[in-house]
């Protein structure tokens, strides 16, 4: 590691990442994490603010040049609820530090925000340069919208578990509901009865089979099942969530069409249930070009580390596809895999969060330079 990257205070920077996983912050419920964030940013002597969200819930927001800013770093605060509330914070094992929410992702809020607490220690107290810890990543995104209602930067960079590769590339996502409705008989009856659950069942197996036969490529998840119940009856409603994630450059208006068309196929062959689709969330992929400021200040310190800077796509869904839709060009790159993230066994490696602020300080500090530069 270089001498800039060197600044890095390691010991700190730990101590944090421990803390933040022993706060226990859901979406929905991260007022604890947000209150102790927002008093460790005044401590290191940075110009926070709170940014409502909702009633209760407020992204933090350390703007180094006022309202607008050409970078942003963004990280999400909030986790999935906890595998076993009774063992979820931080716990050591060499270089690895577990716990929930260590790899997606406050491994790179914690390094993001050594990066800035190294910045103001070092005189950096004007630059076109934002850091923003939002709420609401992993259910509706409200932190990330109501961060660019307000603010305004071109670029981004996010730091979602890439394991310290830069994502230019970002999946699109479609997030749909579907409803079947049937008649309740007694459970005696069925074969009378017109069972919601099986009508389900056959509408989400043609739709796999669709989705893997006719797009190659994309990845799905039927992610939650319900019936109506009721005891000892044939249930006449049944509810589907399907997470469909597409590559970059997949058609995705075209997509949810074919997948309207399919459930209208089915409801016309099964007149006497209702089935219905609903998509919750559409947003598409996106390709960066390999230029540009923030691009060529992050190869810089890639090559600082001796980094190897090779691409690759993001291949879930993440705040950047709505930053994407503001006019925001965001770079994912964080520390963690994402094959950890919501496991029980989540993980990060420290040796790569302290990389990852390394990384943040240096790019966030040849942005700050360039823009001095300009005003002198």
């Amino acid at each position: 590691m270089n001498k800039e990257a060197g600044r890095i205070h390691a010991k700190r920077l730990r101590r944090l990442l421990k803390r933040l996983l022993d706060i226990y912050s859901p979406s929905g419920k991260e007022e604890d994490v947000v209150d102790y964030l927002y008093g460790y940013l005044r401590r290191a002597g940075l110009p926070v603010q709170r940014q409502d969200v909702d009633e209760n819930r407020h992204n933090l927001v350390v703007s180094l040049s006022g309202r607008e800013s050409e970078v942003a770093f963004i990280g999400h605060v909030d986790t999935v609820p906890a595998y076993e509330l009774e063992d979820f914070g931080a716990a050591e094992e060499g270089d690895l530090i577990k716990g929930l929410g260590a790899a997606d992702m406050k491994g790179a809020c914690a390094a993001m925000i050594e990066a800035f607490t190294c910045l103001a220690e070092h005189g950096v107290t004007e630059a076109p340069l934002a850091l923003a810890l939002v709420v609401g990543e992993e259910e509706k995104g409200d932190g990330a919208e109501a961060l660019v209602k307000e603010y305004h930067f071109p670029w981004a960079i996010i730091g979602e578990p890439t394991d310290l590769r830069p994502c230019l590339r970002h999946y699109g996502y479609l997030e749909i509901r579907l409803n079947t409705q049937g008649r309740r008989v007694h459970a005696s009856m069925a074969k009378k009865g017109l069972n919601a659950v099986e009508q389900m069942l056959r509408i989400l197996l043609r739709l796999s089979r669709y989705l893997e036969q006719e797009h190659k490529g994309l990845i799905y998840n039927i992610r939650d099942l319900f019936s109506s119940g009721g005891g000892f009856v044939v249930p006449d409603g049944c509810e589907a969530w399907v997470d469909v994630h597409l590559p970059p450059t997949a058609p995705v208006s075209e997509i949810s069409l074919e997948i309207e068309e399919l459930i209208s196929e089915e409801r016309r062959a099964g007149p006497a249930i209702e089935s219905s689709v609903h998509f919750a969330l559409v947003h598409s992929g996106y390709e960066l070009p390999e230029r540009g400021p923030l691009i060529e200040a992050l190869k810089a310190s890639f090559s600082d580390q001796d980094l190897a800077w090779e691409p690759l796509a993001f291949p879930s869904h993440s705040d950047a596809n709505q930053l994407w839709m503001a006019g925001v060009k965001p770079v994912i790159l964080g520390c963690g895999r994402l094959e950890k993230a919501h496991s029980p066994d989540e993980q990060v490696s420290f040796e790569q969060v302290l990389s990852a602020a390394g990384i943040y300080y240096q790019t966030a500090a040849r942005i700050a330079a360039e823009g001095k530069s300009r005003t002198i």
